[in-house]
């Protein structure tokens, strides 16, 4: 009996159109019925076998066709489950309302079984609406807009201020077809307000009063616990010159173009002691053009980088937006312990969550700036300030990208301080399993695009990160659990806003995320999701994992001294068994494979000599989980990366998979190398901030919460911040053991001579990236046509790539020519220890020469570089990336 009573705690039935709701019951039989159950007060309870406290019992019918293909087709994970039919001419909306369930009752009256019900689908057909919502402003009133389809009652609590007085109004809102709405006078505009809503909730089982903030907040107050009625089209809120600020944008002349900086707004100035106080860590400092970080992107802007991608910065959880209330640790204590205590991390954890650091992936509200990063919290400053960050960025000329994290939220339920969506329209827009329950596969309170409400209100935020803060492209995170159908329609509603009409040429907002398939969604679980290969000729970029993994070795999840190309597998062994020498030969063959795939864009159909001697389309080599490796129909479907702000930063990465034995100046050489594969490959390259500075994190493989301590960048290039303790025990305990000697040893640690040439390297390898439009090849047929891979087959020469890009010319019948300056480009990308020799008869008579600004650059061994006309023959020191270019003749 405990067990049915818990019954009313599951939703295992569905509610999935008007006329029909899905359970996977076992058979009825011809001596059982089959009831929809209803009360009004949520009153339902189980005693001797019955349920009590109904006010309405409507007998369902079996469907024995079950489910109808639309059903099916919206929530495949059913498919198998029992049809129901309700009677017609039934007051289904007034149903909604109430505490549901359906029951299987035996022709003696006692209940088999019963659950409650998952009503998305009745909800999406019945009350789906492309109306306003949030608050709207006019020159008389302020209105108000909440979809609450299921509420019983919604009022608006007006306060003039955030401080949490009484209420100056309380007004109740009229509902119209599932929305509740209310008109106001102007003098709202600069309030504040929270809505009661009072709605049965399936977490309790009762029908309760939950208060909120509204959906489409565009702003907070300073605790988040009040919605800010602020009205962006306010021109005192616009910085000056902000409305002609789309005239003003970097030009893009196609995504192929297109190369990404990865940056945290407050590593960016946390430790910037060039920015005054108030300003460090938040949006203003991109504002200060003679600071540190700033010169610091000029740098990066003038050699090529296009767009910073800036990690959340909506409204999320987890750093309190009042900074007076935040906890530090004493720096100066820090300081003084050896870099390979435990006692660094242990301060840092003991107030990590009461600090002002967050990678901020904890959603609470997508359509308001997060507050921690605004100067002062209140009122319209965060609106403000962000908008002049957005400015200052272009102007320099770089465009921002904005990391969205749609795919879950932080807070559910009735209680959570941090949920909203759950309060008001529960069961809704969460993602629930077949027991009714909130998936969590993201890692919390998993959202469900499939659903109509859920997918406009993703668009509708998109929409107005684009056209009110004029941002120039969308990052997503764990994009693959995002239906494909809700990408696309993304897509084309951004790209459809123009100058004209909205102050924004939507046509160049470039869009990419997280293609990963895995949880509930895999393999189209829940519908066809937005994974690697389901994006397919969309246009919508995916970070491949591929090349990231090829590079360095393993994966993230993989033991982390597994080695990979740039690592020195085969080559220079760090005493991990990687098998048989025969073993590590066949996996260091595989990964040159994957990066040459990686370096074409990663197309799909780009044919090129594997490792075996045989022909093969990049859909046809195979990963080490069977997979393809190859997912892109285009170039700018593939986001190569070999670092993010996930997992161990590259010189981290480098420093331990690499021997104990080599010297940081190789370690230094091996962090080029890696990053040069990704800065002169085909489609669209990312770059982690700081990996041009030697970035450490002291080996941390998961900073999200590691404070400023162990996330410090220096824009100064004094330091690289590697060795300043162990890192957090939470997430690297079991790796101890292995950072441990390598903090503690002196030798590992660059000085600043490493990191001033890193830097330089870094911007060479961009100024050669866009000397020549060769490397930015703008369709797949053009990679085929152009791109050659010369080190290929069984009697490849170990830890070599060789690669040519061939421009048009009269010799070459067919092929139009691109570069005015260059007829033929080969780079020579050698990881072995040792300097290395390649001849190949299809590359002599050339007239390469090493690219003039290697030729002028401070690295003395890539100088040593060079080719022979008459044979054909490369020569490139160990640990080095040569570009040698054929100057077009005149």
């Amino acid at each position: 009996m405990i067990q049915m009573q818990n019954n009313l705690l599951h939703s295992r039935a569905y509610w999935v159109s008007e006329s029909v709701i899905a359970w996977n019951v076992d058979d009825v039989g011809k001596e059982g019925f089959c009831y929809l159950l209803s009360s009004n007060h949520a009153s339902l309870s189980i005693s001797n076998w019955q349920i009590q406290g109904e006010d309405v019992k409507i007998k369902l019918q079996e469907d024995r066709a079950g489910l109808p293909a639309n059903v099916v087709e919206k929530f495949p994970h059913i498919r198998g489950y029992r049809a129901f039919r309700l009677p017609p001419n039934l007051d289904v909306k007034s149903l909604l309302k109430t505490q549901l369930a359906v029951a299987i009752y035996d022709s003696d009256d006692r209940c088999r079984d019963c659950t409650g019900l998952q009503l998305p689908g009745v909800l999406d057909e019945l009350y789906s609406y492309n109306g306003p919502l949030g608050a709207h402003y006019s020159e008389e009133a302020v209105s108000l807009y909440l979809w609450a389809p299921t509420a019983h009652a919604v009022h608006a609590y007006i306060y003039k201020d955030p401080s949490g007085d009484d209420p100056i109004e309380i007004v109740l809102l009229e509902e119209e077809h599932g929305v509740w709405i209310t008109k106001g006078p102007k003098s709202w505009e600069g309030c504040y307000y929270v809505y009661e809503v009072t709605v049965y909730h399936p977490s309790t089982l009762r029908v309760e009063k939950c208060y909120a903030n509204d959906p489409y907040a565009r702003g907070l107050s300073p605790d988040g616990r009040q919605t800010f009625l602020v009205n962006l089209d306010f021109d005192q809120l616009k910085p000056d010159g902000w409305d002609n600020l789309a005239n003003e944008k970097p030009v893009i002349h196609s995504f192929s173009d297109i190369s990404i900086y990865e940056m945290h707004v407050r590593d960016f100035s946390a430790n910037d002691l060039s920015v005054q106080p108030e300003f460090r860590g938040g949006y203003l400092a991109f504002t200060l053009l003679d600071s540190a970080g700033v010169l610091h992107l000029k740098k990066l802007s003038s050699a090529g980088i296009t767009h910073v991608h800036l990690l959340p910065t909506f409204q999320f959880a987890g750093v309190d937006d009042q900074k007076e209330n935040w906890k530090s640790a004493d720096t100066s204590i820090l300081e003084s312990l050896p870099p390979d205590s435990d006692q660094q991390q242990a301060l840092i954890t003991a107030i990590q969550n009461f600090d002002g650091y967050n990678w901020g992936y904890n959603p609470v509200l997508w359509g308001v700036p997060k507050g921690s990063y605004a100067s002062n919290p209140n009122g319209p400053c965060r609106t403000i300030e962000f908008r002049k960050m957005v400015q200052s960025l272009n102007r320099i000329g770089l465009r921002v990208v904005l990391d969205v994290v749609y795919n879950h939220l932080q807070g559910s339920g009735l209680i959570d301080e941090h949920s909203v969506l759950d309060k008001i329209v529960p069961g809704y827009y969460l993602r629930r399993n077949a027991d009714g329950f909130i998936e969590q596969s993201t890692c919390m309170n998993n959202t469900a695009s499939e659903h109509i409400m859920v997918e406009r209100l993703i668009l509708d935020d998109l929409v107005h990160w684009a056209v009110n803060y004029k941002v120039d492209g969308f990052r997503f995170d764990l994009m693959g659990h995002i239906m494909k159908s809700t990408m696309v329609k993304a897509k084309n509603a951004l790209h459809c806003l123009t100058k004209e009409k909205d102050g924004v040429d939507g046509s160049s907002i470039y869009i990419y995320g997280e293609g990963w398939d895995f949880g509930e969604v895999a393999k189209n679980g829940r519908g066809v999701n937005a994974s690697q290969f389901n994006l397919s000729e969309t246009g919508i970029g995916c970070f491949n994992d591929r090349i990231r993994d090829a590079l360095l070795g393993g994966s993230p999840f993989g033991h982390p001294l597994q080695q990979g190309f740039v690592t020195g597998l085969l080559l220079q062994p760090n005493g991990h068994d990687h098998g048989t020498e025969a073993n590590a030969e066949s996996m260091l063959a595989a990964s040159k494979d994957h990066i040459q795939i990686g370096m074409a864009a990663n197309l799909r159909d780009f044919v090129l000599t594997n490792s075996d001697g045989e022909e093969a389309k990049g859909s046809e080599v195979l990963a080490y989980g069977g997979t393809p490796v190859a997912f892109a129909s285009c170039p700018t479907e593939t986001v190569n990366y070999v670092s993010a702000h996930d997992n161990e930063t590259l010189f981290d990465i480098v420093s331990l998979k690499t021997p104990m034995d080599i010297s940081v100046d190789e370690r230094c050489r091996i962090n080029h190398l890696a990053t040069s594969i990704i800065a002169l490959s085909q489609g669209i390259p990312f770059f982690h901030s700081g990996d041009e500075l030697l970035r450490s994190k002291s080996l941390d493989r998961d900073s999200y919460n590691s404070g400023d301590w162990f996330n410090r960048l220096d824009f100064t290039y004094n330091s690289n911040n590697w060795g300043v303790g162990l890192p957090p025990r939470d997430k690297n305990e079991s790796n101890w053991p292995l950072i441990k000697p390598r903090l503690a040893d002196p030798s590992f640690r660059p000085q600043k001579i490493h990191i001033h040439a890193a830097v330089e390297n870094f911007l060479n390898l961009l100024r050669i990236r866009y000397s020549s439009p060769l490397f930015c090849l703008r369709t797949a047929n053009a990679i085929q046509q152009r791109v050659r891979f010369h080190n290929t087959g069984p009697s490849w020469v170990g830890g070599v790539i060789v690669m040519s890009i061939e421009d048009g010319h009269d010799g070459f019948p067919g092929l139009s020519q691109l570069d005015p300056i260059y007829s033929f480009i080969v780079v020579v990308f050698n990881a072995s220890p040792k300097e290395v020799s390649f001849v190949n008869p299809s590359l002599k008579s050339r007239s390469l020469q090493l690219h003039p600004i290697q030729v002028m650059s401070s690295d003395e061994l890539v100088k040593t570089s060079t080719y022979e006309v008459s044979s054909g023959c490369f020569v490139v020191p160990q640990r080095t990336t040569a570009v040698f270019v054929e100057p077009r003749k005149i």
